[in-house]
């Protein structure tokens, strides 16, 4: 009998320290996102991801988002969507209209040998993942095509730009759309537009202006009023198992000063929860739950763009659930938590 030797082909992968995979993450990609040409400039904070996405047919006929996003560094998973249209700009002789449908996508960060790094994945509607759109491909690129103010954050970003302060603080710039530039039209003084005589002008002048009654200011509601008074919204069921239940909360907008209360079977466990684009992460103990509980995302206000809009991540065990909970001055947005009696054992 002859021996059989099996030769195994040599893979070349790379290995990096968890704390070293937001900075491999973070940088400028380029390639295909459905079938359309993309630059995606990614920047992880903490444990979010900001930046922007560049769809485009040529460096003068693109569109640009602002995204928002998470890595996960136990999975390489990156996850991002475009999140508000910046800016739009179409070439004189072009008739498409690249990055009309903003996407969410889902993609693993990888690296097949050498100094190559890949993200692949599928994307979604922004608004329904369940309504499949295409596929990402993209590599990591050393210099993008277009230039914008994550710019100095990516080339500095193991020398000091990592820090949260700076990040936010280049986040409020780059998410601002440019100013609109209005022609303000000529102020005709209104005596010239319509001439009062002088006779009309002195009974004018002995007119009595009656004082204006000052209205009270309206009583102020307590988050248990609003919680009382506001119908509950359901969004989704999720599963209880293992110890615990961690829920990472985001605002799914622009950060805009939105604020939110949690209640938990019908008792206020959380206040003053401030959204951003760093997740606000709870943990709850299976221990602590019934078999069936209600969880209530209260609004304590709308911020400067209403509604209050909240992203949502729940990890149980090892899987994942998202939600998008709007809340507004008449609804509340709610999920259940059901225990399951097996996961104990």
């Amino acid at each position: 009998m002859k021996n059989t030797i099996v030769r195994t082909p040599l893979v070349l992968l790379c290995f990096f320290p968890l704390f070293m995979k937001g900075q491999m993450v973070t940088g400028v990609w380029q390639g295909k996102i459905n079938r359309q040409q993309v630059e995606v400039k990614i920047i992880q904070n903490g444990d979010s991801l900001t930046g922007s996405s560049y769809y485009y047919t040529s460096p003068s006929n693109y569109r640009r988002y602002s995204i928002k996003g998470y890595f996960d560094a136990a999975t390489n998973e990156t996850v991002w969507w475009d999140d508000q249209l910046i800016e739009e700009k179409n070439g004189k002789n072009s008739i498409s209209h690249p990055g009309k449908i903003p996407i969410l996508a889902r993609a693993d960060f990888n690296c097949p040998g050498g100094a190559r790094m890949m993200l692949d994945g599928k994307t979604a509607a922004k608004d329904n993942e369940e309504k499949s759109k295409g596929e990402v491909h993209l590599d990591k690129t050393g210099k993008g095509i277009f230039a914008d103010e994550w710019d100095f954050v990516i080339d500095n970003y193991t020398a000091g730009t990592n820090d949260p302060y700076i990040i936010d603080s280049i986040q409020a710039i780059a998410f601002t759309p440019p100013p609109v530039v209005e022609k303000k039209a000529d102020v005709i003084p209104l005596e010239i537009q319509y001439p009062v005589p002088p006779a009309q002008k002195a009974e004018t002048a002995k007119a009595v202006i009656p004082l204006v009654k000052k209205e009270e200011p309206p009583r102020k509601i307590s988050i248990e009023e609003k919680f009382t008074l506001r119908k509950k919204e359901y969004t989704m069921e999720i599963p209880v198992m293992g110890d615990s239940i961690e829920l990472r909360f985001y605002d799914n907008a622009q950060v805009d000063g939105d604020s939110i209360s949690l209640f938990l079977n019908d008792k206020l466990v959380f206040e003053h929860i401030r959204l951003t684009a760093v997740a606000y992460t709870i943990k709850i103990a299976t221990s602590d739950l019934l078999e069936n509980n209600d969880l209530v995302m209260v609004a304590e206000n709308l911020g400067e763009i209403p509604p209050n809009t909240s992203y949502m991540v729940a990890i149980v065990k090892d899987k994942r659930y998202d939600a998008m909970l709007t809340s507004t001055e008449q609804t509340s947005a709610a999920i259940k938590l059901v225990k399951n009696p097996q996961s104990m054992h």
